[in-house]
């Protein structure tokens, strides 16, 4: 997902502080406006598998579980190590079967939040919370000046980190660790939110003159800030959620 804006790297930092480009503007508007239908497409999904006990026996009580749960990331390694050069159509089809899947996923947070006394209000409250963060680390990241390419490195061994330590605390079942490892999510996942912006900004600069590339760009750009959000938004949920 990440080798054609992992090469623009090479941009000069200088052509990233340019005066406002139309074109590039344009650019990241697809960028968020992409990010952004496939969030109401999640919620949409969400609600309507969550709302409905038929929908969660399907989709949690059969084999689909297993899509559901594990097909997001299965795509997305598929893009990262097998498409080396996707095209619009194949990028396309990658971000809308992961936003669906996720979208299908999240209705079990629908489920069991509607539940729980004011469990909706937590998950209102979270994502307006995550809506904010997210918007402000991602201008942080469109308007800096500081190049955030090496913390790329540290941020990937820190989500690492952070998946080896959740699945740990699978067996554990610490509380600590939990509202630790949620802590640090949103920390990892909000400067993510920042790198990946800035890499945006360097990518239009790189492929400014490709159409073909720019729409892969523009497609992945948006799964990259979409994983962002929602990761971001999972664990403050945990952080928010209503304790009994």
């Amino acid at each position: 997902m990440n080798h054609m804006l992992g090469q623009a790297r090479t941009i000069p930092t200088g052509r990233a502080d340019m005066a406002v480009d139309v074109g590039l503007r344009s650019f990241m508007l697809g960028v968020y406006n992409k990010m952004a239908l496939g969030l109401l497409l999640t919620g949409l999904l969400a609600f309507a598998v969550g709302s409905n006990a038929q929908a969660m026996a399907v989709v949690f009580g059969t084999p689909l579980r297993w899509v559901v749960m594990f097909g997001p990331i299965g795509l997305l390694l598929i893009s990262a190590f097998a498409m080396r050069n996707p095209s619009p159509l194949a990028a396309n089809l990658i971000y809308w079967a992961v936003v669906s899947m996720i979208g299908v996923g999240m209705g079990a947070i629908v489920y069991t939040y509607a539940g729980i006394p004011g469990g909706m209000i937590a998950v209102a409250k979270a994502f307006l919370t995550t809506a904010v963060a997210f918007g402000a680390l991602s201008l942080w990241g469109y308007t800096t000046k500081r190049d955030l390419t090496p913390m790329g490195t540290f941020l990937i061994m820190g989500v690492v980190g952070l998946i080896i330590a959740s699945i740990v605390n699978m067996f554990i079942a610490s509380s600590a660790l939990h509202f630790a490892i949620s802590v640090i999510g949103v920390g990892l996942f909000g400067l993510l939110t920042a790198f990946d912006t800035q890499r945006l900004k360097y990518s239009y600069y790189e492929y400014g003159g490709d159409a073909r590339a720019l729409s892969v760009i523009t497609t992945f750009g948006a799964l990259s800030l979409y994983l962002n959000f929602i990761n971001m938004f999972q664990f403050i949920l945990s952080i928010m959620a209503p304790r009994d």
